[in-house]
């Protein structure tokens, strides 16, 4: 049953961003793309802060250890976003057939391997605990959102169809069922290591927030934008703390 919560979770966030991008203009993606990028950067700092690295630090494994962890996990996402396999950038040279191709495969290529790991992290959630991972799901699945659609205006910049643009995209979104399918066989029989898989997770999210995220919404805007922008900001950790409350309600 943990296995199909886990597909269900790492399909949602691939086939939504799909369907959103096929349902929309460019020009209406990339005004959505803003609002959804305050909220997805509150998001993952909420789930890492509120949510993962508490459950964490409440198991049995050595905090000095968790640490370390924690900061393996950020210098491990610094290298492959110095790498330019996790970062997806949205910076191209008019596109030429040949820096086309180049183009399209290095975005391919570093939203799989996002993908990738973003399963792997899911599954682990869902591992630790049930509502663990639904919390983690809906983290990854709003940042996924305007992360796959950004890379499909990038793959239309570089010459493509929009419908080989939207099969590529589907086809790299795919790549976060492989990995939680992955996370599952492997990570399923050491229960030891899920803290440290939740305090990766947790470098994963704070990495892409603050390094990614947060630098893209610092730009000097009208008092009423930045108001607003400021309230996208906290509903994403607004949300962690109201999931948790329902969560120990239940409970």
């Amino acid at each position: 049953m943990t296995l199909s919560y886990i597909i269900m979770a790492t399909l949602a966030g691939g086939m939504l961003s799909v369907l959103i991008a096929a349902s929309l203009t460019v020009a209406t993606m990339k005004v959505l793309c803003h609002g959804l990028v305050s909220v997805s950067a509150g998001l993952l700092m909420g789930t890492a802060l509120l949510h993962l690295l508490p459950e964490a630090f409440e198991s049995a494994a050595d905090p000095h250890s968790l640490f370390l962890a924690l900061l393996g996990g950020l210098l491990f996402f610094f290298l492959l976003e110095k790498a330019e396999l996790y970062r997806h950038s949205h910076e191209h040279d008019p596109p030429t057939a040949a820096i086309a191709s180049r183009g399209t495969w290095s975005v391919l290529l570093g939203d799989s391997i996002h993908n990738l790991c973003d399963g792997i992290i899911i599954a682990a959630a869902f591992l630790t605990d049930f509502r663990l991972g639904i919390t983690t799901s809906i983290a990854i699945i709003v940042h996924e959102i305007p992360q796959e659609v950004g890379d499909y205006v990038v793959l239309l910049s570089l010459g493509l169809s929009r419908r080989r643009a939207l099969f590529y995209n589907l086809i790299s979104g795919l790549a976060s069922v492989v990995g939680g399918i992955l996370g599952y066989l492997i990570v399923a029989p050491w229960q030891a290591v899920f803290p440290y898989l939740l305090v990766v997770a947790s470098s994963s999210f704070l990495y892409v927030a603050v390094a990614d995220l947060l630098p893209s919404l610092q730009r000097r805007l009208p008092w009423r934008q930045t108001a607003m922008q400021l309230g996208w900001l906290a509903s994403g950790p607004a949300v962690v703390l109201m999931a948790r409350s329902f969560a120990h309600a239940g409970t």
